[in-house]
């Protein structure tokens, strides 16, 4: 997920080449090669070392119809918290799966973290999806469309059954790390016709705010910033928030 987020910020001009470069060489210092888009949102000492996210990362972007603000939630059962914090806050769900042998079959499964998310990002009132089959590169053979149906097949007949509409979530097969379908349509995954990662998130629906209400706004953390004071930090559900306003 991480990794897969941190290449999109990246491919749409959010990070400069020298920082991907400084991300690579610290990686491969540790041995891990492979994470250097993930360590964009991956700040912690600790996240660096065990390759997985802890704390939510937030990170802006642009798109041709949208300003998009991504929440990288960690998808580690032991963090399902931080996880529930960042998915609160959310307009769509981008649900990343890992197409992998055995690494699918291990999320779908009765207590996998593909089934939890998707059910707890329902619950949360996260109610558009887009699913990407992520890792397509290491499938077996490559860029498997026999593995994607099967995938598409499963985990569309869970997303029915957890109360969303599988006709209306685009199932895109990405690879986060070589970059194919995220941006730029892949020669790799000709056989697949539908919108890209970026397309997809440009055919979300823009949710009404009811700005006729009163001015709402649950916290998400607080921050002391020296210099500044304290500073609360959350989305606007309703009403309107302006710079300079006053709220009581």
């Amino acid at each position: 997920k991480s990794t897969t987020t941190g290449h999109l910020i990246y491919k749409l001009g959010g990070i400069d080449k020298r920082v991907i470069e400084r991300f690579e060489k610290e990686a491969a210092e540790m041995n891990k090669r492979s994470f250097k888009y993930a360590w964009v949102l991956d700040k912690l000492k600790a996240e660096r070392e065990r390759g997985i996210t802890i704390d939510i990362a937030l990170w802006k972007f642009e798109t041709t119809k949208y300003y998009c603000t991504v929440i990288d939630a960690p998808g580690h059962r032991d963090f399902i918290k931080n996880m529930i914090t960042g998915t609160s806050q959310a307009d769509c769900a981008v649900l990343i799966i890992d197409s992998t042998t055995g690494g699918f079959e291990a999320g779908i499964s009765k207590d996998g973290q593909t089934r939890e998310h998707a059910l707890l990002a329902f619950t949360l009132g996260v109610k558009q999806m887009i699913c990407c089959c992520n890792k397509m590169d290491a499938t077996t053979p490559k860029y498997s469309k026999a593995r994607y149906d099967e995938i598409v097949k499963e985990v569309s007949s869970y997303l029915k059954k957890v109360g969303y509409n599988p006709d209306k979530i685009p199932f895109v097969p990405i690879s986060g790390f070589e970059g194919d379908n995220m941006i730029e349509r892949s020669t790799n995954l000709d056989w697949y016709k539908g919108p890209t990662l970026l397309e997809a998130l440009d055919l979300i629906l823009e949710p009404k705010r009811p700005t006729d209400k009163p001015l709402r706004l649950p916290l998400q953390d607080v921050y002391k910033i020296g210099g500044i004071g304290t500073v609360p930090v959350g989305r606007v559900e309703t009403g309107i928030l302006k710079p300079g306003m006053v709220s009581r």
